[in-house]
């Protein structure tokens, strides 16, 4: 039996040793060449002229191509409008103009500074308030309407209304963007590339240089790292890499360094929300009108489903009987923002946990009071405001319970005693759920397909259109079908994902990659055991094989899977949107210092349902990775820009993702034991994202905590609440009182 163990990571042995082979670790070929990309100098202009001769005649380089060298030189995952070179506007700093094609990487900075590009600037939109003002948007949702919010807002005993804003945050993958192609006989094209979707990878690559899907291959052995930042915009990366392979008629190499990377791609949406909410003296909600702007950037990438998530997911773990949430995506001339990692669900969230905490406030009470008191319930108040029930309800068991095994109580007293001893610090204590729905909210996108081939030495090769990130998505195909076989996993070897094998695939995200690609290998490899069945039970692996090979068995099997059940309508706003709910509690501390601002977390306690999981130590390794990617976008995860639009954190030693200083001293991470998830491979939930909604917690006990100091006002921070934010509220709140 293999699903329910603790089988380490495929990749671990190697991973740890530095043998394993990512897109720049590739042995360079023969006549390979490097591309180099020019970028925008400005926000938002016209190219008037482009000057390239000095550049042309520098010995090593090959070319330079401009949009115009495509065949098509449009992209986009949603609407076909971004261009793959910016030829004549350009309309976010940084933008990609120009490929440099050169024999040796390191003279592209030489050749970059011989080129000389004339741009006239055009007026730019930088915020979501000028874009808002202007009438920019990208895309305008359908509202979702819960019974009749003006009317139970004029009835509600009490009433807060108030503007939130939450920053965008750098995906900070290890491994950059980066792509190398093969010319091969026939005009194919060989495309290896660190991307979360091959398909989209082929295609864009294919209506980029005018050829046919079948003479594009697209294999991804694994990535390192991509938290969503490479589910849409690693594809142009392999345009640029294919376009210069297939002009030269050599292989090309398309590598990003980290501070390339992080100047010219998307990253997580930020969002500006307007609410105003309605409660009881019991804190119970009544009534939440809410306006969601969020910054899409340049182009529309994947703005429209990321905001649509987020709406699905603003009601967190609590019921609002009457709700109207409004929604929008502001086009701007910043770089066009894309997936991360939760997909438009925190920012959503986040809304109403920080509701959460200010009604604690203005009531003084304990935020767990209000949260518990407004969680879903079981058999009544379990509807969302898109109207999908809220079945296997495991919430309140999970708030309940966590509270008991944090000690809530306790702590909370010790706090409030450490709090009124006045030593320059104060510390906050908070619970935070998440609720998050699994499935695609693009309903096409919910289909895997998986072939598996089993070997006359009893040996088994596994393909499916799921990439391996660094997630363990490798390692779970791998049990379920050691596990369908009865046979040890070291039998089973997942293969490097090729759209040669798998067609038409969905990209690894939205947490759905071991859900979809795992059902599909599931039935592939139980397709071949009722045959082997059928040889007799007493033979040994091995035997049975060689004996269905030798009666002309079939050991191969190609199975396709659909998310049945799913009928949400976008038109009105209603529907079940997603398979099914991960669920989970998340109890922080924190520490602030009133003279710095400096924050600490110093314990944390996560309790989780993820059914039954299929390799426990992977889910808590993404339990633990995805709080903490959290934390750092709460608290210190600022993107820094200068007035025209230059990013200035753009390396490690400007941006600050959490590091070992930042860990809790005390991390406490348990599940709950769950079977009832029978629409899912094994009984098993989704565990990529949901935990990143945990780590909200920090945010929330960082507002409690300031609050101590200013009982019964609320207080306005935002996200991040870096040490500098912290300590201009203390400022600030201090001279209004």
């Amino acid at each position: 039996m293999s699903v329910g163990e603790n089988i380490p990571h495929d990749s671990a042995v190697s991973h740890a040793t530095g043998k394993s082979v990512f897109i720049d670790d590739r042995p360079e070929v023969h006549g390979e060449v490097f591309v180099g990309i020019v970028t925008s100098s400005v926000a938002h202009g016209k190219i008037k002229k482009i000057d390239m001769k000095e550049a042309l005649h520098h010995p090593d380089v090959l070319g330079i191509f401009r949009g115009r060298d495509f065949h098509k030189n449009t992209w986009g995952t949603i609407v076909e409008e971004q261009p793959l070179l910016a030829d004549p506007i350009v309309s976010y700093m940084d933008e990609p103009i120009l490929l440099i094609a050169v024999n040796d990487r390191k003279s592209l900075s030489t050749v970059r500074k011989l080129i000389k590009i004339d741009i006239e600037e055009i007026p730019s939109i930088f915020t979501i308030d000028e874009a808002v003002a202007a009438q920019k948007f990208i895309h305008a949702a359908n509202p979702f309407v819960q019974g009749n919010v003006e009317e139970n807002l004029k009835r509600s005993p009490h009433r807060l209304k108030g503007v939130f804003e939450c920053g965008g945050q750098e995906h900070f993958y290890l491994e950059n963007q980066a792509s190398v192609a093969y010319p091969l006989e026939n005009g194919q094209l060989e495309i290896h590339s660190s991307s979360q979707h091959p398909t989209e990878t082929q295609h864009l690559v294919a209506h980029a240089l005018g050829l046919r899907y079948c003479d594009v291959v697209s294999i991804v052995k694994r990535l390192g790292g991509g938290f969503g930042g490479k589910e849409s915009q690693a594809a142009p990366f392999a345009a640029y890499a294919a376009l210069v392979a297939s002009k030269l008629r050599r292989p090309a190499r398309c590598v990003l360094s980290k501070d390339e990377d992080m100047k010219i791609t998307g990253k997580r949406h930020p969002f500006k929300i307007h609410y105003e909410i309605g409660f009881d003296d019991a804190g119970l909600l009544i009534a939440l009108r809410v306006q969601l702007y969020s910054d899409g950037g340049a182009y529309t990438d994947l703005s429209p489903s990321i905001l649509e998530r987020a709406m699905f997911h603003l009601d967190g773990a609590y019921y609002i009987p009457n709700i109207e949430i409004k929604a929008a995506a502001c086009r701007t001339n910043n770089h066009s923002n894309t997936a991360f990692r939760g997909f438009g669900a925190p920012q959503g969230n986040m809304v109403i946990e920080s509701i959460m905490e200010d009604i604690a406030v203005y009531l003084k009470k304990d935020s767990f009071s209000v949260r518990r008191a407004n969680c879903y319930g079981i058999k009544e108040r379990n509807v969302t405001p898109y109207g999908q029930w809220v079945e296997n309800n495991q919430l309140p068991f999970l708030f309940d319970e966590l509270y008991k095994i944090s000690a809530y109580e306790k702590r909370s007293q010790e706090i409030k005693d450490f709090n009124l001893e006045y030593s320059g610090k104060v510390r906050g204590i908070s619970m935070t759920a998440t609720k998050f729905g699994i499935a695609f909210t693009a309903r096409f996108l919910n289909q895997a397909n998986a072939l598996v081939n089993v070997h006359a030495d009893g040996t088994v090769q596994v393909s499916t259109g799921a990439t391996e990130m660094g997630q363990g998505v490798n390692t779970k195909l791998a049990q379920i079908v050691a596990d369908t076989f009865g046979i040890s996993t070291e039998l089973v070897r997942v293969m490097p994902t090729s759209t040669e094998k798998n067609h038409n695939t969905s990209p690894t995200a939205a947490s759905s990659g071991a859900d979809l690609n795992g059902a599909a290998v599931l039935e592939a490899a139980t397709k071949i055991k009722q045959r082997l069945l059928s040889l007799g039970t007493t033979l040994s692996w091995t035997d049975v094989v060689k004996k269905a090979y030798f009666e002309r068995i079939s050991l191969g099997e190609y199975a396709h899977f659909k998310t049945p059940g799913l009928d949400f309508d976008k038109e009105i706003g209603k529907g079940r949107a997603f398979n099914y709910f991960t669920m989970g509690t998340a109890v922080t501390e924190v520490e602030i210092d009133e003279y710095t601002g400096q924050s600490k977390v110093l314990r944390v306690d996560i309790l989780m349902d993820l059914g039954r999981s299929i390799n426990p130590g992977i889910d808590r390794g993404q339990v633990i990775g995805a709080f903490a990617q959290a934390m750092g976008w709460v608290t210190t995860e600022k993107l820094v820009y200068d007035k025209a639009r230059h990013l200035l954190s753009h390396s490690p030693t400007t941006y600050k993702i959490p590091s070992l200083q930042d860990t809790p001293p005390i991390l406490n991470v348990s599940f709950i034991e769950n079977h009832t998830n029978t629409v899912n491979v094994h009984a098993s939930k989704a565990v990529g994202e949901p935990p990143f909604v945990l780590g909200l917690s920090v945010w929330t006990a960082i507002k409690r905590a300031i609050g101590v100091r200013f009982a019964g006002k609320v207080i306005p921070l935002q996200s991040p609440a870096t040490g500098e934010q912290i300590l201009g509220l203390f400022k600030k709140m201090s001279k209004e009182t």
